[in-house]
């Protein structure tokens, strides 16, 4: 009989040497990785060319960075904010960070200086490491923090003393904060997310137990903002876990990350379901361009080889389409893992049907983030998978489907809402489970499927309950589409009874044609109309769509490109 995989047994041999904890805390796993993989590659960036730093390199960096904060007067529990593009820069500032015993503020890049400002200073950070571009506003506009610290662009050109004697620096603990993380909200009160040391090394390896394989050879691919606990903990934390290296890919724009994803011979590649559909989207348009003989072959050949990778676990895809995914970047990539919203199941059946081990995971800020994972020897494409080890999952006041809140136990559940108590005591049951918000339910297996937020559900004439996710999902795979959103409208005051609206913004690109030329507005309505009638075949009754709304401008997104649904 196989003995269980346990992808943290290593750390064993270090338990009461390198750490005295249940689990090491971030710098102590940093340090372990460091002893095991020193001399192998850490984190790599295009600038444009490849420039990288091997794990020993990295560590004398961040133990600079370390030292100096502490001679500014930094110490344990002091909150240290980060803010700026994905890159080494971005790593050394949140690790030396955590080196210094203080805590880390991650804050999102891509919202505007007066909203970071905003939650810096909801955190009470003293200090922020910021990019080059924006370092000027906030010497000028942030008088409470003590110091402003530019993280100037490509590697060696920080300003700290790499020799410089050691320093008696009061390390974190194991239960420390390691990180607060703002779940949302940049007006009003933001929520800051408190996850500490335990929550997300517990995480990173737990996750690995699914069984999710990750070797030191692997190279993961860093493009969603790396501020987001997604990318933080899947593709950051997991690295250094490892000893494996980090790419950081500066833009989502696809030919920059074509070329990213075949030069750094990318193994591991995080995203999220706009990222994937995209993907996929340009393989097949590439594949129908070789005309119906070949489209038709190539659909038969993916239908026999999902069968065989199903049904014996044998994975002929990486060989039969190897052409077909190194035109796209991927013949080096071994799993995909896509989190950070609903997937259509077809999205994920055709990746792991052309070979790619294609994984779903699902999980919140609250939660470090990742909770299930479905595994890759026995995934199910409308799941997002089994709880890990040690993940206590249950439904709270199921419906005749099962359906109900999702709640959760666990070492990766956070200690609570920065500063705010009631908050806090709302997040969870009396007996101590965290409430997610989101609607599912569990299988005769344990696997997890979810239908929704609570707070996006629709009631119907009949009494039904709609979940606006189950309908999107269908119209992932229409390149007509490029952004939808499907939500209630009142069709009787009175009697509080909602219709179902789809809000859809046509994706520009598919109606121009070579010269430029825009397809007529009714054109375009005719044809989305067309679509809708088509997925309302596949619906049931109280889920069909009624009306449609046509937008001239796309939906404000999130960071991790979901549609902000109070926004149109």
């Amino acid at each position: 009989m196989n003995k269980p995989y346990i992808p943290w047994k290593f750390l064993e041999e270090y338990k009461g040497k390198s750490f005295k904890g249940e689990w090491p805390t971030l710098p102590e796993l940093f340090k372990i990785t460091v002893s095991r993989h020193g001399k192998r590659p850490c984190f790599t960036v295009f600038e444009p060319n490849r420039i990288s730093l091997n794990y020993n390199e990295s560590l004398k960096i961040i133990e600079s960075v370390a030292r100096w904060l502490h001679s500014k007067g930094v110490g344990r529990g002091d909150k240290i904010a980060v803010s700026g593009k994905n890159s080494p820069q971005w790593a050394i500032a949140y690790l030396g960070t955590l080196f210094a015993g203080a805590t880390v503020v991650p804050v999102d890049y891509q919202i505007k200086n007066e909203e970071i400002d905003l939650l810096i200073k909801a955190s009470g950070a003293k200090m922020l490491f910021v990019d080059e571009e924006r370092y000027q506003f906030f010497k000028e506009n942030s008088g409470r923090l003590e110091e402003i610290i530019s993280m100037k662009q490509g590697l060696g050109l920080y300003v700290y003393d790499l020799d410089g004697p050691a320093a008696e620096i009061e390390q974190a603990a194991e239960q420390d904060l390691a990180a607060i993380l703002f779940t949302s909200g940049t007006t009003g009160n933001p929520k800051g997310v408190m996850l500490t040391h335990q929550n997300l090394v517990s995480d990173c390896f737990l996750a690995q137990g699914t069984p999710l394989r990750l070797y030191e050879y692997d190279v993961f691919y860093c493009i969603l903002p790396i501020h987001h606990a997604y990318t933080m903990l899947a593709v950051f934390i997991e690295t250094i876990s490892v000893g494996a290296e980090v790419v950081f890919g500066k833009k989502m724009v696809t030919s920059i990350m074509l070329k990213e994803l075949k030069e750094g011979n990318i193994t591991m590649l995080l995203g999220v379901p706009m990222l994937f559909n995209k993907l996929l989207a340009g393989i097949l348009r590439g594949v129908k361009a070789k005309g119906a003989l070949v489209y038709g072959l190539i659909k038969m050949l993916m239908g026999v080889s999902g069968f065989i990778k199903k049904v014996f676990r044998v994975n002929p895809g990486k060989k039969i389409f190897h052409a077909v995914l190194d035109q796209a970047s991927l013949a080096t990539v071994r799993i995909c893992i896509c989190g950070g919203g609903p997937l259509a199941p077809s999205v994920f059946k055709k990746f792991n049907q052309m070979g790619i081990d294609f994984v779903q995971g699902y999980g919140l800020t609250e939660t470090s983030p990742i909770i299930n994972l479905n595994p890759i020897e026995h995934y199910k494409e409308t799941s997002v998978g089994l709880a890990f080890p040690g993940v206590d999952m249950k439904i709270l006041d199921p419906d005749e489907r099962g359906v109900g809140e999702v709640i959760v136990k666990g070492s990766m559940v956070m200690k609570g809402y920065y500063n705010m108590p009631k908050e806090t005591e709302d997040a969870f049951t009396l007996d101590g489970y965290f409430k997610t918000g989101d609607l599912g339910y569990l299988d005769s297996e344990n696997y997890l499927y979810l239908t929704g937020r609570a707070k996006n559900v629709i009631v119907t004439e009949g009494g039904k309950n709609v979940y606006p996710e189950e309908i999107e999902n269908e119209f992932q795979l229409y390149d007509e589409i490029d952004q939808i959103m499907i939500r209630g409208f009142e069709k009787d005051k009175q009697l509080k009874i909602e219709g179902i609206e789809a809000v859809v913004y046509p994706n520009p690109d598919f109606f121009k044609d070579n010269s430029g030329k825009v397809t007529p507005k009714n054109e375009i309505k005719t044809r989305i109309e067309a679509i809708i009638n088509e997925v309302n075949q596949r619906l049931l009754p109280y889920q069909k769509i009624s009306q449609s709304a046509l937008l001239d401008e796309p939906m404000e997104m999130t960071t991790t490109k979901k549609i902000k649904r109070g926004s149109v």
